[in-house]
């Protein structure tokens, strides 16, 4: 059997009553947390252009979040995907290192709203067989990235998750799959030259697992070996990876129960650092003049994501994924916030000078997927060093967030929608997320988050 028929039949057999308690629990945390995060992402900078190019993808009928706004599905699942990821603020699978909902939820929401009366029964078993899928094509990969993995194998979650709502069969969604691979998009270089075109390379793989999902009703002779095969997924966009394991675990266990949220706005890369010298500072009580220097030690991945030179002028999508900025921006505030990437803040120039003196090195972890151990030193001015380490970043599953945490981040997340939101529309999301697997129709969520119910 294929890897694909496997993820077929994974995705299209499994029910609600077969998900464990947690998993229910943690697809609602997530969803939550993603339209949150969608609707944040709204009045980012460029929105308003690419809302005008997605407008002429098809006649207007699912919510764009934060916006009053309707689009086609295709467009609507790019400007919602687009929309959670241009942040660097929604959840991940630290091992795959797959920010799975921000393909996902986008597309199977936009599924529910072409198909009409699905349940929020259906959305979490949806939302946690995508996911198992997407989680383990990064799981598989021995490999480090040389395609945005959120993206590319963020689309193959997506389009499991879109298929089964839009109630494909197990031989639809493996022509789905072939379908998805001949648009999977997303190289490392937006990410390396902090382009704001990088959180579009998750919208383009979230609007192809729709497309993906219509094309394969067409009934064309479809590729079978989509993931293992000589060109397939795993061999052009992993090079080296073990899929047999994954494989084997599906139905066992289950990689939402595994996600991590986002407890500050920047990449889960520098978490670490952030962290890191806040604890130092209310321990120990000192203030950005106090610092001489503040060096930070993480495996390979953390220096190759986020160990970039701070730079002037250089954006919000580059200062987002530079641990030297954002640290040096938690030293004069104490805190980061949606804030500190807009605006003035980005020009500041005691945040400059400050990140100058953050270093980032590698500690030599041969783990190429490695997020941690994470060590920051803080050198005072007068001699003194001060340190902290961590083994797991706040908010992995060995660290959540406490119920509170989580929602005062939804709830300041809604502060940035493009178009103001009704003032009880975060009760009544948290409300229907809460009741999730009993909502009738998930739709109810879509125009909450959009403003339009």
């Amino acid at each position: 059997m294929t890897a694909a028929a496997r993820f077929a039949s994974h995705a299209i057999d499994t029910r609600f009553r077969d998900l464990p308690a947690v998993a229910v629990e943690k697809a609602k945390v997530f969803v939550l947390d993603s339209l949150g995060v969608g609707i944040a992402g709204s009045s980012v900078e460029g929105g308003d252009g690419l809302m005008r190019v997605a407008a002429g993808w098809g006649q207007p009928a699912v919510p764009v979040w934060g916006r009053a706004a309707r689009l086609s599905a295709p467009a609507a699942a790019f400007m919602n995907a687009w929309q959670m990821h241009n942040q660097e603020y929604d959840g991940l699978h630290e091992g795959a290192v797959v920010h799975a909902m921000a393909t996902l939820l986008p597309a199977a929401l936009a599924a529910a709203e072409v198909r009409g009366g699905v349940s929020g029964a259906e959305l979490i078993t949806a939302v946690a067989v995508g996911v198992d899928i997407a989680a383990s094509l990064g799981l598989a990969s021995r490999a480090g990235f040389r395609f945005f993995r959120p993206g590319t194998a963020g689309g193959f979650g997506a389009t499991a998750a879109a298929g089964r709502l839009l109630g494909l069969d197990r031989e639809a969604l493996k022509a789905a799959f072939a379908w998805q691979l001949a648009q999977a998009s997303g190289t490392m270089q937006a990410h390396v030259e902090g382009s704001p075109i990088l959180p579009a390379q998750l919208a383009f793989n979230a609007r192809a697992a729709v497309q993906s999902c219509e094309l394969a009703k067409l009934g064309f002779s479809a590729p079978e070996a989509v993931f293992e095969g000589p060109f397939g997924y795993l061999s052009l966009f992993e090079g080296d990876a073990a899929l047999d394991p994954v494989l084997q675990s599906l139905g066992r266990a289950w990689r939402i129960a595994e996600f991590s949220h986002k407890p500050f706005p920047a990449g889960r890369a520098t978490h670490g650092g952030i962290e890191g010298v806040m604890a130092l500072q209310t321990k120990h009580g000192f203030t950005a003049a106090d610092v001489e220097r503040v060096e930070i030690s993480a495996p390979p991945l953390i220096v190759r994501l986020v160990g970039r030179p701070p730079r002037p002028e250089a954006g919000a999508s580059y200062t987002r994924l530079c641990m030297a900025w954002t640290v040096a921006r938690v030293l004069i505030n104490r805190k980061i916030d949606l804030a500190d990437y807009r605006g003035d803040a980005l020009t500041d120039r005691a945040t400059l000078e400050l990140a100058r003196r953050v270093s980032v090195t590698t500690d030599d972890n041969p783990d190429p997927n490695a997020l941690v151990p994470q060590r920051v030193v803080v050198r005072l001015r007068g001699g003194a060093e001060l340190s902290w380490s961590c083994d797991a970043m706040l908010a992995h599953p060995t660290r959540p967030l406490t119920t509170e945490q989580h929602l005062a981040k939804f709830a300041r997340c809604l502060d940035f929608a493009a178009t103001p939101l009704p003032a009880n529309t975060g009760a009544r999301l948290m409300e229907a997320v809460d009741r999730l697997d009993a909502l009738e129709d998930v739709r109810l969520l879509g125009r909450l988050a959009a403003g339009l119910a």
